[in-house]
């Protein structure tokens, strides 16, 4: 095996990790603080559809502190970070569960500007849906953009119809793209989050969609595997046969091909994921992120390979 060539790492990896971007960028490691604004979706609550993502428990909120208020989840947060790194860490306040921008602009503004003058606040990241992007919210997302370092991250999963539709995500594509391009006309730091092994799709569907990541050119990206949950409709459908999830080897595989048509500046902000252990059905494979992360690097040393080595700009 040759030395890596990759020059987007410090620790000999082959790929862009957040770690990386946050030493370059920031000079210091930045923690994440997950909050919980107790808002939902429009494919839950009727405006845009019901029963929300098949595979969705708790909007992705298994971390965060349930019902408290923003600077009470924030205090529960800062213990739980500077317990682990000290009292002056720093950590990006994480608008992590459902959609944090489906709210009036008023509330949003309130709540953002709370967590970001809560000490040790770095910057704010704020997941979302790309059809929840009206122009007052994007005005909003400047006016933070100005302020602190801002990500907006969407959940993009596949770029094929019939994938989007069958998860019951209620928004397309094409809907997609254009939330997307509000974000990047803005100028904001935008995370895209693809979903690899969802039903029925095939490895050259998943390499499809990670050729759409290279063409949109986002900042950063998160690419994990999916969970089968209990108390979903995809732990429904897992029960009955309906679909057979990916091997821990095959993913890996999936990861290298897809690393390899991504612009090497992207940041790889998630490579593996997290399910919530005491509710996850399967991969169990998935569980163990310290053998997953291993295999990658692993497989990409083993191939030669890395992190745009395919990529060419269009």
């Amino acid at each position: 095996m040759s030395r890596n060539p990759f020059k987007y790492a410090s620790d000999n990896k082959r790929y862009n990790t957040l770690n990386y971007y946050n030493q370059q960028t920031f000079g210091k490691k930045i923690y994440k603080a997950v909050i919980d604004l107790g808002l939902t979706c429009p494919n839950i609550d009727g405006s845009n559809g019901t029963g929300g993502c098949i595979f969705c428990d708790s909007g992705s909120g298994y971390f965060t502190h349930g019902e408290a208020d923003i600077l009470t989840q924030l205090t529960l947060e800062k213990d739980r970070i500077c317990s682990k790194y000290g009292d002056d860490a720093e950590f990006i306040a994480y608008f992590q569960a459902n959609t944090n921008t489906y709210a009036p602009v008023e509330f949003l503004r309130k709540a953002y500007y709370t967590a970001l003058g809560f000490s040790n606040v770095f910057g704010i990241s704020i997941g979302t849906r790309a059809d929840c992007l009206s122009d007052d919210i994007v005005s909003l997302l400047c006016e933070l953009n100005n302020r602190t370092h801002l990500t907006v991250e969407l959940g993009m999963q596949s770029c094929h119809e019939k994938t989007i539709s069958m998860i019951n995500r209620c928004c397309t594509h094409e809907e997609f793209k254009r939330g997307y391009s509000k974000l990047k006309s803005a100028g904001i730091r935008t995370c895209l989050h693809v979903i690899n092994g969802l039903p029925f799709e095939s490895e050259s569907e998943m390499l499809e969609t990670a050729n759409e990541v290279a063409w949109l050119r986002p900042e950063a990206v998160k690419l994990q595997m999916l969970h089968v949950i209990r108390g979903t409709k995809l732990a429904e459908m897992y029960s009955n046969g309906e679909f057979r999830l990916l091997e821990r080897d095959e993913y890996i595989d999936i990861i290298a091909h897809q690393l390899e048509l991504l612009p090497p500046e992207t940041v790889i902000e998630r490579i593996t994921g997290d399910g919530d252990k005491r509710k996850l059905i399967a991969p169990m494979w998935s569980a163990d992120k310290i053998a997953v992360l291993g295999g990658i690097d692993k497989r990409l040393a083993e191939l030669d390979t890395w992190q745009g080595r395919l990529y060419s700009d269009r």
